[in-house]
């Protein structure tokens, strides 16, 4: 039998019957179409070590929380969706400094690490982000961090998530590879191949074993050579749904200074390898990652 769903946020599901069952108190919807990818995604985040591994190592230094903050200001009293929200980074390395939402949805695909975000304060959501059960135009602010490239047709999950922006409010995406930065070549393009075992060896966070390694990489759909988000997709798929778009080149030793046009600099690794497939690593075009800050103005 099915719970009731609780009356705070039952008013923004557009289907009811989406919802398949209830994990505890983890609202689990239908996924019709469980490809390779949703599914390497739910196994990987919600395995109990490497879902920890990355909630305390991922997306959480300070240079994030400044931009994040910058971008947000305060989200108290707001409605606020997380997509892809994984074990919930986003919200504790927040919440501290944004206020506190009236409501705080996070959807992921992963049951496990659904379980790790409820317990910090979010109403969890099992769900694909390119088939989301909510109405439209119900989110004050709707985030997606390092999500876009895990998902399958990320122009379809950026243009969900949009669809459930008020007028008014926010869609804020980041940490995606841009595409331009990860175009290496020849000698660039072995050394990138080759910090793979090198990772494993020194058993870096998401690497300590080959096993890790192998389900961690199957979830960056799209964190592949000559693959990633471009400004053309944002610009394309929001403004024709009535955003005003802004995108931020940076590399993520950069915090709100990004903003203002200063994307830094890559890491050692990423300027050599860059340098030898002829790419110009202090250009905007070889910053590592794109944020997206687009404002729902009709």
């Amino acid at each position: 039998m099915l719970k009731p769903l609780d009356t705070n946020c039952s008013q923004y599901f557009a289907q009811p019957n989406k919802i398949d069952k209830w994990d505890e108190d983890i609202i689990i919807c239908k996924i019709l179409n469980p490809t390779p990818a949703i599914q390497a995604n739910s196994h990987y985040f919600g395995h109990p070590e490497w879902g920890l591994n990355y909630f305390v190592a991922c997306h959480r230094d300070e240079k994030f929380v400044e931009l994040w903050q910058a971008v947000i200001g305060s989200w108290h009293g707001k409605v606020v969706v997380d997509i892809g929200c994984g074990p919930g980074n986003l919200y504790a390395a927040l919440k501290d400094f944004c206020g506190e939402p009236q409501l705080l949805l996070g959807v992921d695909v992963s049951l496990g690490a659904l379980k790790m975000a409820h317990k910090l304060g979010y109403t969890a959501v099992l769900a694909d982000a390119q088939n989301l059960p909510f109405v439209p135009g119900f989110a004050d602010i709707v985030m997606l961090n390092a999500c876009l490239h895990h998902c399958d047709d990320m122009a379809k999950v950026l243009q969900e998530a949009a669809k459930l922006v008020r007028p008014g409010g926010l869609l804020i995406t980041d940490h995606d590879p841009q595409q331009s930065a990860y175009q290496f070549k020849g000698l660039g393009s072995l050394l990138w191949q080759l910090r793979l075992p090198i990772y494993r060896y020194l058993k870096r966070g998401g690497h300590s074993t080959k096993e890790e390694q192998t389900w961690g990489l199957a979830t960056e759909v799209h964190h592949k050579l000559g693959d990633g988000v471009t400004p053309e997709m944002f610009y394309e798929v929001l403004e024709p749904m009535g955003f005003e778009v802004k995108v931020y080149p940076h590399n993520h030793t950069v915090g709100v200074e990004a903003l203002k046009g200063n994307y830094g600099r890559p890491f050692w690794k990423y300027r050599l390898t860059q340098r030898l497939s002829g790419i110009n690593p202090h250009s905007p075009e070889a910053a590592l990652s794109l944020m997206c800050v687009a404002r729902h103005t009709v």
